[in-house]
């Protein structure tokens, strides 16, 4: 799904929020009658793991529900749990989640990183191209920020964001509205489901919008659009989505951390499995990943050889 956070921006971490998931085991189930294994052995597979996934991120969604189906077909027992950035940090950190696959660096999750990280196990990018951007419909009359002051009224004066809570926003709100003197449109920021129903509408009105988006995100297939262009870098270069877990992982679970360090997934992929999740029920999620597993048998395969 992707661009999201601030670049010399801070993103404000929000500390003590309750937490409304339940706790992982840490250690993975073994059969008492079964003989010692030597420590050149692997230990038995099996266990429950809590993977957490960002509220309203695709790239979130899609790989959490595709390491779910992968580590059930393994014998784990898997919960994903939702959250907004902030809560799923804190429950990393507190060891109430066991994985998060959606950390961006260098830039927008920083000072979560800063803040929770010495709490945190770091297991590896598998993806090195993220960004965060502001976009508009393709035939949009302007192509960078610097010109979308003077043609505020052209998008009926208004920015179109995503939570309130979101690097994204922070971003938009502290770097680009200043730097580009967009002080008098209106940000809008609710959801990103609300922010997608709204470009959905207004493509199909042929109108003029301007959203706040991120690479990759599946809309970017979906629909004419593009990014304007951010002269004054206010939005920060390309970054890189990193797969963390709770401290401890690796020694609970060495086989498991060991398949996310080597996780790594291309956009063409990444965008394929977003598509096909778009507008299914959650109820129906995990059987639309299986079908997909299955039509990507060998590269899936791959991911846990």
């Amino acid at each position: 799904m992707i661009t999201r956070i601030a670049t010399a921006v801070a993103v404000t971490a929000v500390a003590g929020l309750a937490l409304a998931g339940c706790s992982s085991t840490g250690t993975p189930t073994t059969d008492a009658s079964a003989p010692p294994t030597s420590e050149s052995q692997a230990p038995t597979a099996g266990g429950e793991l809590t993977l957490a996934v960002f509220n309203g991120w695709d790239e979130s969604l899609a790989t959490s529900l595709l390491w779910q189906n992968i580590l059930e077909s393994k014998g784990y027992d898997v919960t994903l749990q939702f959250a907004d950035p902030a809560v799923v940090f804190q429950g990393v950190a507190d060891g109430d989640y066991d994985i998060v696959t959606d950390v961006w660096l260098p830039l927008t999750h920083a000072e979560y990183v800063e803040t929770y990280g010495p709490k945190m196990e770091e297991l590896g990018a598998w993806f090195d191209s993220a960004a965060l951007t502001i976009a508009v419909n393709a035939d949009a009359p302007i192509t960078s920020l610097s010109e979308l002051a003077d043609n505020a009224d052209l998008f009926g004066n208004r920015i179109v964001g995503i939570e309130p809570g979101a690097g994204l926003t922070q971003a938009t709100q502290n770097a680009v509205i200043p730097t580009y003197g967009l002080e008098g449109m209106t940000f809008v920021t609710s959801s990103t489901p609300a922010m997608l129903a709204e470009l959905d509408a207004a493509l199909k009105h042929d109108e003029n919008i301007v959203v706040t988006l991120w690479e990759p995100h599946w809309a970017y297939g979906a629909y004419d659009i593009r990014n304007l262009e951010d002269p004054e870098g206010t939005l920060g270069e390309a970054e890189s989505i990193v797969t963390y877990g709770r401290t401890g992982i690796t020694e609970d679970f060495p086989e498991v951390a060991q398949w996310f360090t080597d996780f790594t997934m291309d956009a063409d992929l990444l965008y394929d499995l977003e598509n096909a999740l778009q507008g299914v029920d959650a109820a129906d999620q995990a059987q639309v990943v299986a079908d997909w597993v299955a039509a990507h048998a060998e590269w899936v395969d791959s991911l846990t050889a």
